[in-house]
């Protein structure tokens, strides 16, 4: 194999990409969570052009906050990517040739492989090679000849340095390998469709291990067809015929991955005594209560819900990948935690199994026997969220601001978009202004201050107390802190001759996660507004310890 051609900075048609130029088309998206500081050198080395790789291989590695970084004279260490292609290969076969001509040109190529770390790959045969031969017999010995070849390289793939993506596996399920016209006019010996599923490979392998180790699944639409809690356990569709066994398909391919160490949890809105119950009894399912280390079957957002899931196992939000048929729940879920990765489902359960596999999010070098393990022991040390929110030994107060917290009171109007339920901003001197309407909180716990993270905006009209905002920092979500702060400041109005609460709520591109707040709180919605009459507060929140002085 001759040695790659580096790419020019100013070359519009390159040969090869052994280049320290990254594809320059590519903007990282807002939604992802972190700026990509964490880099992966990489030299990608080739007989063909494959400028078009960079694109599909910078966004899957970035997918995973990682930044794609090429060169001739890379850093050491670096992992060279090594492309090989069956015409390449036949360049050095004399013309006319024969079946020995290949396997002396096949040997040649394997002796001349890089050493690792490296990525290589399988070669499939195309039928404009082999069919260069007129018989049968022929066309078998050459076939037997590539064949032993694909084995030689596989086996290569056992070394822990050296990683062997099958392109005959991914050609069961995309495009064709190439185009004779642009192979020949353009070089372009991989097409399009190909060099997109093979980045995705080639980034599981650079990312020295990372797979993701939780998969989330909902339900409805999941994995059973129907509604649970519409049709009941024997009204939902599961186990064939038709769309049932698509269903099954999804269950055995989650119970698979899970035999191999990956997590399986459920977030569902439904009704938690009859999913258990479904879980555990229903004849056709495959999956059982016992393969998953939770399930959060409730009505509240799922956003809310992977959180609460994260901290159960123990595992950061980017372990996770999200399994969902609504379009709704995964934009929910993508806005608001975009370290998780959500798969994009089709309206057909029969595709879900494809592209639950296709973001290769649980690719890694190999399993141990640690890994098959995982799950059970993710069961027996996942901690209930009540025992969580015990442990953290929460302390609110609720007080009455001074001047000398303006600053931070606008700060916090200013930057706060999810528990911001009108979408009202202050700034320091409109806060100076209204300090008298102002309720301000702090938390603190086990870990340490978090300062002064909410407030709440009010307004008194004689006996009627209207709360125009509450704001909540994110730091502080998911421990029911806005229910005892709303709890101090209904109780400080009934104590002060207030016989009305009224609640307002604007939605906004981001507080869609908190509507139901004040229905959530005992408020009834009357007109525009919620409205509280004081007769029965919401209850105390037990692992919150409530002080302050209104």
């Amino acid at each position: 194999m001759r040695p790659c051609r580096p790419l020019s900075r100013r070359c519009r048609r390159p040969t090869s990409c052994g280049s320290d130029v990254g594809w320059r088309g590519w903007t990282r998206p807002t939604s992802w969570p972190n700026i990509l500081t964490r880099q992966r050198w990489t030299h990608i080395s080739a007989e063909f052009t494959v400028a078009p790789l960079f694109a599909p291989l910078t966004v899957a590695l970035a997918r995973d906050g990682l930044l794609l970084r090429t060169g001739a004279a890379a850093a050491a260490g670096a992992t060279t990517v090594h492309l090989l292609d069956a015409f390449t290969i036949f360049r050095d076969v004399p013309n006319p040739w024969q079946v020995e001509d290949v396997r002396a040109a096949l040997r040649r190529t394997l002796a001349g492989l890089p050493a690792g770390p490296r990525v290589l790959n399988t070669v499939p045969l195309p039928r404009a090679l082999a069919h260069q031969l007129v018989d049968h017999a022929s066309r078998a010995a050459l076939g037997i000849a590539w064949r032993e070849f694909t084995i030689e390289l596989l086996r290569l793939g056992e070394r822990p340095d050296t990683t062997v993506i099958d392109l005959d596996v991914l050609l069961t399920d995309t495009g064709p390998l190439d185009d004779a016209r642009t192979r020949l006019h353009a070089n372009l010996h991989f097409g399009e469709e190909v060099l997109a599923v093979y980045a995705i490979e080639v980034a599981a392998a650079l990312r020295a291990g990372r797979g993701r180790k939780v998969l989330v699944l909902d339900l409805d639409g999941t994995l059973w067809g129907g509604v649970l809690g519409d049709d009941g356990p024997d009204g939902i569709d599961v186990g064939g015929p038709g769309a049932g066994l698509a269903f099954t398909e999804v269950q055995r391919v989650a119970r698979q991955l899970a035999a191999q160490g990956v997590l399986l949890a459920v977030c569902s809105k439904n009704d938690a005594e009859l999913v258990a119950e479904t879980l555990r009894t229903h004849p056709d399912l495959t999956l059982r209560d016992t393969d998953f280390v939770a399930v959060l079957a409730n009505w509240e957002p799922k956003d809310r819900n992977l959180v609460e899931l994260a901290d159960r196992v123990g595992l950061a939000l980017d372990s996770f990948v999200f399994l969902d048929d609504s379009p709704f729940e995964r934009a929910v879920v993508r806005g608001s935690l975009p370290e998780v990765a959500v798969v994009d489902l089709s309206e057909d359960p029969a595709e879900h199994v494809s592209r639950l596999l296709a973001g290769g999010w649980f690719t890694v070098p190999s399993v141990t026997e640690e890994d098959r393990a995982r799950s059970v022991a993710y069961r027996a040390t996942a901690r209930s969220l009540a025992e969580h929110l015990t442990d953290l030994d929460t302390e609110v107060e609720v007080f009455r601001p001074t001047a000398v917290h303006a600053a931070r009171l606008a700060q916090l109007s200013q930057r706060t978009n999810q528990f911001n339920l009108t979408g009202i901003r202050l700034d320091e001197a409109a806060v100076t202004t209204r300090l008298g309407d102002l309720v301000a909180v702090r938390v603190r716990d086990r870990h340490g201050e978090h300062g002064l993270v909410g407030a709440v905006l009010t307004r008194r009209d004689g006996d009627v107390l209207t709360l125009e905002n509450a704001l909540l920092s994110c730091r502080v979500f998911d421990r029911q802190v806005e229910t005892a702060f709303l709890r101090a400041v209904l109780a400080h109005a009934a104590d002060t001759g207030i016989t009305e609460v009224r609640g307002d709520y604007r939605p906004t591109a981001r507080n869609r996660r908190f509507a139901d707040f004040y229905p959530r709180h005992g408020f009834r919605a009357v007109g525009e507004h919620y409205r509280h009459d004081l007769a029965e507060l919401p209850p105390g929140v037990p692992h919150i310890n409530l002080g302050g002085n209104l």
